[in-house]
């Protein structure tokens, strides 16, 4: 998959530098990853969450973060729109 938007990730393991490690395993697997259908998602991250228009929810060091991405798979391209903490993703709309 081509992952577009990789500034977010990066801003995102500057401000939760624990985060970091997580963020970049993630980054590496979907990079190699061939996705073309949610189940091939969930066959890997088994607690991802699929919401309308193909947006897919991923926890970060358990439930601590969220990482939320568009997924084109006709396409293989992987937009990250945002990352953040739970609690700032409970106050967010998708």
């Amino acid at each position: 998959m081509n992952v577009i938007s990789k500034k977010a990730l990066i801003e995102g393991y500057e401000k939760y530098a624990d985060a970091k490690d997580r963020l970049k395993a993630w980054y590496h697997e979907v990079s190699k990853a061939e996705w073309n259908t949610p189940s091939n998602i969930k066959e890997r991250y088994s607690s991802a969450s699929f919401l309308k228009n193909n947006i897919v929810i991923f926890n970060i060091r358990g439930n601590k973060y969220r990482l939320v991405v568009k997924v084109a798979y006709k396409t293989k391209i992987v937009f990250i729109k945002w990352f953040g903490t739970h609690s700032k993703y409970n106050k967010k709309k998708f």
